[in-house]
């Protein structure tokens, strides 16, 4: 091979050697890119539910009907007063991933504001025909359902705007304690625990709409609450659910 001959090969090597070199670098950028930017999406469609206090009156004698239907005690034939909400949803991790057969558990006061627990004030004002507290266990996709009524505002010597009280839990773990609150009621803005939650995104994480069922003759609604979970559980010591004399939940 002559000279120049080996000069322009080598010229024509080291080109392509620098072509490849480029497309290789910059596929890896865009593999980078879009790695970066669907880690960005998911974080951006799934943010996390945040935490919140259990509060004082999780029921410190659960009922021994603890099903997904508060509207009916032990097969009651009188339903409790207030306006029936469908409410449903699904338990997933930040990831999107469904989490199945996690306990859910939810808590709130009947229609005249009074919780199940003994030193609830008014008690004996309670609805006897409302749970009060109810639980269920997600499906492979994630979902749970309770039939119950839509919260109501309450004033037991601190006034809260309308909440539902949430427990998840997986195994032996508490995964997560939380408050679901109504979207657009006037007394959030009053209310010191949903102000207490930093951040938009997070404050409308626990907002729902409560809308009314097309068709339904009783004008029930629905509402639907998707809860999603960091990698974290709750600290251990919660695990087991004590009452405020730090004693463990009996079942009357």
């Amino acid at each position: 091979m002559k000279p120049d001959n080996f000069i322009q090969s080598r010229r024509k090597f080291l080109r392509n050697v620098s072509y490849g070199t480029i497309a290789l670098t910059t596929a890896g950028a865009f593999a980078q890119n879009l790695i970066s930017t669907t880690a960005e999406t998911l974080a951006e469609a799934l943010t996390l539910t945040p935490r919140q206090t259990e509060g004082p009156f999780y029921p410190d004698k659960l009922p021994f009907d603890t099903d997904n239907d508060l509207l009916i005690v032990n097969n009651s034939a009188t339903s409790a007063a207030g306006e029936v909400t469908s409410l449903t949803g699904r338990v997933l991790t930040s990831a999107g991933v469904p989490i199945s057969k996690a306990v859910v558990e939810i808590w709130h006061v009947d229609n005249n504001g009074i919780y199940l627990h003994t030193r609830c004030p008014n008690q004996d004002q309670r609805d006897r025909n409302f749970q009060g507290y109810g639980s269920t266990i997600t499906s492979q996709s994630g979902e749970y359902y309770f039939r119950t009524i839509k919260p109501v505002f309450y004033d037991l010597g601190v006034k809260r705007t309308p909440h539902i009280h949430f427990i998840v839990r997986k195994g032996d773990k508490r995964l997560l304690t939380t408050q679901m609150y109504i979207k657009g009621h006037p007394w959030n803005e009053k209310d010191f625990i949903f102000q207490s939650i930093q951040g938009k995104e997070p404050r409308e994480a626990v907002l729902v709409d409560f809308k009314p069922i097309k068709g339904s003759a009783t004008g029930e609604l629905k509402a639907q609450f998707d809860i999603v979970i960091g990698a974290t559980p709750e600290d251990p010591s919660k695990d087991i659910t004590r009452n405020r004399d730090g004693l463990p939940v009996e079942r009357q």
